[in-house]
């Protein structure tokens, strides 16, 4: 005759089991949450960033149809040369930011912002906006 034992002794370990599953399971959602918010402050700063990009190529655009007359001499920079003809610096609003004002034709402008947002200084990676406006009487 077998003894069959029921009772608490068979279920030993077990809640201990669950409860290590339980916090595990916990723990793994918690970093998940911590990965998402790392990555939204990633993307809330790079929307600043471009934001702010945005804006300063529209009131450079907005100072050359301004002054039409003087347009020609608004030029700033050759991004194909930048160490003989370095553009105007703006490092103040956008971290390590320049900005070029090209005259591509007469009375058409090209305006090119680049920035490099913080990060790893062995992997650079450098950002752009550029617009280009056609200004009547230049």
């Amino acid at each position: 005759m077998k003894n069959h034992h029921h009772g608490r002794f068979n279920q030993s370990g077990v809640i201990l089991l669950e409860s290590l599953i339980a916090i595990l399971i916990f723990s793994i959602g918690i970093l998940a949450l911590v990965g998402l918010q790392a990555v939204m402050i990633g993307n809330t700063s790079e929307a600043r960033y471009r934001s702010e990009a945005s804006l300063i190529v529209q009131k450079r655009i907005a100072e050359i149809w301004a002054n039409p007359a003087n347009a020609g001499a608004m030029t700033e920079g050759d991004p194909t040369d930048p160490l003989n003809n370095p553009g105007f610096d703006i490092s103040n609003l956008l971290p390590g930011g320049i900005r070029y004002t090209m005259q591509v034709s007469p009375g058409e402008f090209l305006v090119l912002v680049t920035w490099q947002p913080p990060g790893d200084p062995a992997n650079p990676v450098v950002h752009q906006h550029m617009a280009i406006a056609r200004i009547s009487g230049a």
